[in-house]
């Protein structure tokens, strides 16, 4: 079995560990010939993914910002064929999968929609790691949803990556549900961090303050590039946490205890709800 991934960084590089971990070909392809030749010589990738190779492919993970995966594929969509199976690993949806599906159809090529859910602080390949994706969730959004033979076959093929538990959803509602689960905790973590008291934390910080920052540490320009793809569905969510915090601080500025009590009860009571105890 042979699997072509372009881009290695965190998220392509740990595929390609697990699936030459699992016995694979793995083929890759990076703008940076650096990251790929190293990528060769530390033996997780035994080959390169050009144009001539795709075809020869059982699957191919695109792992790139949502531009630069239809800048890919609308490059590589001539040469693919009817052999592989196409997966992006973007973290919006919409943009992605209104410009892949139509390119699949023209061209003749299986294509879906991916979003492994998984990953750190870090980027690159040198923090790549085969067990990455172990237990994590992956959604994705296949072109039709009636397709259980090509639903089977996806799941056999990510079979290699060790997830946990795969989803299936439309486009609109990944990008829904991805704006809370995962684009406000970015951005509110990296605006918590810009008080002037941050600078002080050293000796009064524990484990609260290094949950709450731990992802305040992004690639600005892949999260800007999120952020801005999924727009309506963050602004939705930051109108609603705005009107919250404006709970909050009008009970601590009229020094009104109760509804302040209310308030956390009400939040500590909404966390056991959506997630027990």
């Amino acid at each position: 079995m042979t699997i072509g991934i372009v881009g290695l960084g965190l998220i392509g590089g740990s595929f390609a560990k697990a699936y030459t971990a699992a016995g694979w070909e793995v083929l890759g392809f990076d703008r940076s010939s650096a990251t790929l030749d190293f990528a060769i010589l530390s033996g997780a990738v035994s080959g390169y993914l050009t144009m001539d190779t795709i075809p020869r492919c059982d699957l191919v993970l695109i792992a790139l910002c949502p531009e630069d995966a239809v800048a890919y594929l609308r490059t590589a969509a001539p040469h693919i064929g009817a052999k592989p199976v196409v997966i992006d690993c973007c973290g919006t949806k919409r943009f992605v999968c209104e410009a892949c599906f139509p390119l699949a159809q023209q061209h003749g090529f299986t294509y879906l929609g991916g979003h492994p859910m998984a990953g750190n602080h870090n980027s690159g390949f040198k923090y790549a790691r085969a067990n990455l994706y172990h237990g994590a969730p992956m959604v994705l959004v296949p072109p039709s949803f009636d397709d259980i033979a090509l639903l089977d076959q996806v799941k056999q093929l990510l079979s290699p990556a060790g997830f946990g538990h795969i989803s299936v959803t439309t486009a609109e509602e990944h990008d829904r549900l991805i704006a809370f689960t995962s684009q406000m905790a970015h951005l509110v973590s990296n605006a918590y961090v810009k008080s002037p008291t941050a600078a002080q934390h050293k000796g009064f910080s524990a484990g609260s303050y290094k949950d709450m920052t731990r992802v305040a540490w992004l690639d600005p320009s892949m999260w800007a590039q999120l952020f801005l793809e999924n727009r309506d569905n963050l602004l939705y969510e930051l109108e609603v946490l705005e009107a919250q915090l404006s709970l909050y601080r009008r009970a601590i500025e009229e020094n009104d205890r109760a509804a302040l009590v209310q308030l956390l009860e009400d939040g500590r009571r909404r966390k056991e709800e959506v997630d027990g105890r």
